[in-house]
């Protein structure tokens, strides 16, 4: 018999806003929510409006009303998305978390470190799941690498490169996607930092393994009149030995979103770029390189479990993003029926959140300081 759909929330995200429409998607994908409250903008008027745009059954005009109008019902949403610009992660997930409500937030956790320490305590104490929604860590290739690396198909580690790298932002970039992460009380001390350095950096650590022991940062704001970073170099050194570098970059004319991660061992090589999700590159040491595909020949069991149709048709960025609400899904439906959370579930959670932005701020106090290593 089929899991009744979890009941859903969704705070910011309105009807014109992109990663909002993201969010609805993916969760819709597999069948395991209803959305049926939002809180969806910051004034009444425009949220009322998104609402109705949308179909929502109930409309809120602040995260803090719905909170507290939804955890009285006894048909009340059972989990909250929050897809709002950074500032506004930490209260509103925690008005949520301190009802029980369980919360999937979309990243950086939040936009300073102390307020992600506090978020952090209100999660750990309330016993509601929070899931973050580092959507890369969901493609079917990136959780076979993370496998191969995990049996030591690479043997020891020795270096982790990853790059983010896009160009919106090389000229004089317009509109409200560029202006709240261009504000400081809103994003958050990091620019490109925070915005899609996060992001690889939770991919790197997420598919080796490992942990960064000491870092050196170089951010700079190329864009006139800039206050946060629009291009980062990162020295990495990791726990265990490795070495690596993080570059993340908006101002790279020609790229539109190119992730990419390589990971080199001993005994072999793994390289993926999110334009090309579907392949992972596979290279023995002294032999030729190897295509892995997903669900493919080859597919190990971690690839097979979160694909969703046969190899050769493209799976990609929503479907990824669909991964994590489908196992943040499996989740509350465990909490449901009073069990634990099954122990194969691969969701980013506040501890990785926590880890993201103690990096965000270790990048900051070390380029204030062009010469200092620091640990996050």
């Amino acid at each position: 018999m089929a899991e009744a759909p979890i009941r859903l929330g969704m705070v910011g995200g309105g009807a014109d806003a992109f990663i909002g429409a993201v969010h609805r998607i993916a969760a819709r994908i597999d069948g395991h929510y209803d959305l049926v409250a939002g809180a969806l903008s910051a004034t009444p008027e425009k949220a009322h409006a998104s609402a109705e745009a949308l179909g929502l059954p109930r409309s809120y005009g602040s995260f803090e009303e719905m909170a507290e109008a939804e955890a009285g019902r006894a048909d009340g949403i059972e989990a909250v998305a929050i897809v709002t610009p950074n500032h506004v992660h930490a209260p509103a997930a925690k008005a949520f978390l301190e009802r029980g409500i369980h919360v999937i937030c979309d990243k950086p956790l939040t936009s300073t470190l102390p307020d992600a320490e506090e978020l952090a305590a209100v999660a750990r104490a309330s016993g509601a799941l929070f899931v973050l929604t580092h959507n890369y860590t969901g493609y079917p290739v990136v959780r076979q690498a993370r496998q191969m690396v995990a049996e030591g198909t690479l043997g020891a580690l020795r270096l982790v490169q990853v790059e983010y790298v896009q160009d919106w932002m090389a000229g004089e970039a317009e509109g409200k996607q560029a202006e709240w992460r261009m504000d400081p009380a809103r994003s958050g001390g990091g620019g490109s930092i925070g915005d899609i350095g996060t992001h690889a950096y939770n991919l790197a650590c997420f598919v080796s393994g490992l942990t960064v022991d000491r870092l050196a940062a170089d951010l700079h704001a190329f864009g006139a009149g800039r206050t946060l970073d629009d291009n980062a170099h990162v020295m990495m050194r990791w726990k265990g030995g490795a070495k690596g570098m993080l570059w993340c970059s908006q101002v790279a004319p020609g790229n539109e979103n190119a992730l990419k991660l390589r990971i080199y061992g001993e005994r072999g090589g793994l390289e993926w770029c999110q334009e090309d999700p579907n392949y992972l590159w596979y290279t023995p040491l002294g032999e030729p390189k190897r295509l892995l595909t997903r669900n493919g020949a080859g597919a190990t069991e971690a690839n097979a479990a979160v694909s969703r149709v046969p190899g050769g048709h493209p799976e990609g960025y929503l479907e990824a993003f669909a991964t994590i609400y489908s196992e943040a899904a499996r989740a509350i439906h465990a909490r449901r029926a009073g069990q634990d959370v099954p122990g194969d579930l691969l969701y980013p959670t506040i501890e990785d959140g926590l880890d993201g932005m103690r990096f965000i701020d270790a990048c900051l106090r070390s380029a204030r300081d062009e010469s200092a290593w620091v640990t996050p």
